[in-house]
């Protein structure tokens, strides 16, 4: 996707602005961002269902702009699954081969290769009405890899789901993907999908992409404070200061240091630290960075203790494998120069660069 731009409402209202997006043969890459942030629109340009306003569309170097969804062989999976209530599972897999042609043996070949990859080779007789939320997007999913596409759309597939059901359907796309090494575009609002399955993520907000970098990278090292603010549970927390020759004053909450940040202006900035990368303790520490405030809340997760602080006015959370700490008790939170990162007044990354 080169430039690409859509708008509707003549122009009034914008789903997608300027979309450079270069996706490699076989990459597994997920369109991630909140509700309304323009993904969908984004998927139904590649597919063909929408047209862009400005802007050009190439699949393997030929643009593809004018094509029609059956010209591009793309194969898009839905949130809704999209099934043929009076067909069979069989018959609502072949379809797509039998619209196109395809004589009945191969059709039958193809059939028992896919349900056999998607562990439903026992429902082939049965009507959509008889399968469970799971088969039913197996079922779906069957239906668009026996077309042996080119490119893969899947829209929000997993929502449906109940989230145990939605853990393994998300390993089983993951090994399709693997397997079959189809590229695919998948969209989603859920962080903890994109991470886990994508080589790229894509994070998207008001009809622009924020970031693209792989799971790892997004994670450690988001470019603005916008997608700081998003990837992680919980996010990271980011406290405004005022930066003063490798410090930021964080004003109630004191002055920490920060010698990483490349330059000595003074200026209006963000400090970022995630909740996993503070200490709460009740004493101040003899030495490095420290955050006076007052315990708000404490929230026992399972695997650890959220300890949410009220600093200056803003809360602040901490990730800490226990605690006996107590509403109102006054914590000192501390972290490491490293685990710390400096956004300007724009949102932008200064710091680690």
């Amino acid at each position: 996707m080169e430039g690409v731009s859509k708008y509707f409402d003549a122009g009034n209202t914008v789903a997608n602005y300027r979309l450079d997006l270069e996706v490699a043969d076989g990459e597994f890459v997920v369109l991630l961002g909140p509700s309304g942030c323009g993904k969908t629109t984004a998927l139904r340009l590649i597919a063909g269902l929408e047209r862009p306003s400005e802007g050009a569309i190439y699949f393997d170097g030929e643009r593809v702009d004018d094509r029609s969804p059956s010209d591009r062989n793309v194969a898009m999976v839905f949130q809704n699954y999209a099934l043929y209530p009076h067909m069979t599972v069989a018959g609502n897999i072949e379809y797509p081969l039998k619209v196109r042609g395809i004589p009945p043996d191969d059709r039958d070949d193809r059939l028992e290769e896919v349900t056999r990859l998607l562990h439903i080779e026992d429902q082939v007789g049965k009507s959509p009405a008889e399968l469970s939320g799971g088969q039913r997007q197996r079922v779906a999913l069957a239906r668009a890899i026996v077309r042996q596409p080119s490119v893969f759309l899947l829209d929000e597939p997993l929502s449906n789901l109940d989230a145990k059901l939605r853990q393994e359907m998300r390993s089983e796309l993951k090994r399709l993907q693997n397997e079959l090494a189809i590229t695919t575009v998948y969209v989603t609002h859920n962080q903890e999908e994109a991470m886990a399955m994508a080589d790229t993520v894509v994070v998207m907000n008001r009809g622009t992409i924020r970031q693209i970098a792989p799971p790892g990278e997004l994670y450690d090292r988001p470019r603005t404070g916008w997608v700081a603010r998003f990837i992680g549970s919980p996010p990271m927390n980011l406290m405004d200061g005022t930066r003063r020759n490798g410090s930021v004053d964080l004003a109630e909450a004191g002055t920490v240091r920060f010698p990483g940040a490349p330059g000595n202006g003074d200026g209006t900035v963000s400090l970022g630290v995630r909740p996993e990368d503070l200490s709460v303790s009740a004493e101040p520490p003899p030495a490095g960075n420290a955050i006076e405030g007052v315990v708000d809340t404490v929230e026992p997760m399972g695997e650890y203790v959220l300890v949410n602080v009220t600093v200056g006015g803003r809360v602040v959370s901490a990730k800490v494998a226990d605690t006996d700490l107590e509403r109102e008790d006054r914590v000192f939170l501390t972290f490491e120069d490293d685990d710390a990162y400096l956004y300007d007044e724009n949102g932008e990354l200064i710091a680690p660069t």
